[in-house]
C-alpha cells in the first residue's frame, strides 16, 4: 500500500503518553510538514508555537482544562510536547489554514513513529487574559486566534484499533 495513504488509514489520536521526550530531528521534520500545509490563496495565516519545557506545557494544559468539565484533569494527556497553532483572523481562511496545519503535524508525526493528538480549545485559551499574555510573551502580535494544540509524544499503552467507516460517508452524485 503506498505509504502516504497507509499512514492517513493508521494514524490515531492518541491520549496516553510515557515521558520521553519527541527527538529534535523528528520534532523538526513535524513541524517542516507544518510549514507546508495548503493555505489560501498561499497566504500561509497560520504560525506554530513549540512548547517542550515541563513548566510551559503544564500551564498550557491548566489554561486549557478551564475549558473542559475537568479543571484539574490534564487535557494533555501528559504529552511532553505541545504545538500551539494559531492563525491570523484577519485572513479569511484562517480556520482552514489552521486546521490543514494540524493535519499536516499529526500525519507526518505518525509517519515517523510519534503519536498526537488535536486538543482542541485553543480559540478559548488565548481568548482569556493569560492567554494574551503568553501571546505578548511570545512576541506574537495582532489578530491571532487559536486554532488547536497538537501534543505529541510516545503512546503508552495497546495502540487503539479504528473505528469502522460509516456506510454513508461518500455519496456519488
Amino acid at each position: 500500500m503506498n505509504e502516504t495513504l497507509k499512514t492517513l488509514k493508521e494514524r490515531r489520536s492518541i491520549r496516553q503518553y510515557r515521558k520521553e521526550q519527541v527527538s529534535q530531528e523528528d520534532l523538526n521534520l513535524i513541524l517542516e510538514a507544518g510549514t507546508y500545509a495548503p493555505s489560501g490563496m498561499g497566504r500561509q495565516s497560520a504560525i506554530m508555537v513549540v512548547a517542550q519545557e515541563p513548566e510551559l506545557v503544564q500551564k498550557l494544559s491548566r489554561l486549557n482544562a478551564r475549558f473542559t468539565g475537568d479543571p484539574d484533569g490534564d487535557p494533555f494527556y501528559g504529552a511532553p510536547t505541545v504545538v500551539v497553532v494559531l492563525a491570523d483572523s484577519d485572513v479569511n481562511t484562517h480556520i482552514e489554514d489552521g486546521s490543514l496545519v494540524m493535519g499536516n503535524l499529526m500525519n507526518a508525526a505518525y509517519s515517523l513513529g510519534v503519536n498526537s493528538c488535536w486538543i482542541h480549545r485553543a480559540r478559548e485559551m488565548f481568548e482569556t487574559p493569560e492567554g494574551r499574555e503568553l501571546l505578548k510573551e511570545w512576541g506574537i502580535e495582532g489578530n491571532y486566534v487559536g486554532i488547536g494544540n497538537c501534543i505529541l509524544g510516545y503512546y503508552d499503552g495497546e495502540y487503539p484499533e479504528p473505528k469502522p467507516r460509516k456506510e454513508d460517508f461518500v455519496i456519488r452524485v
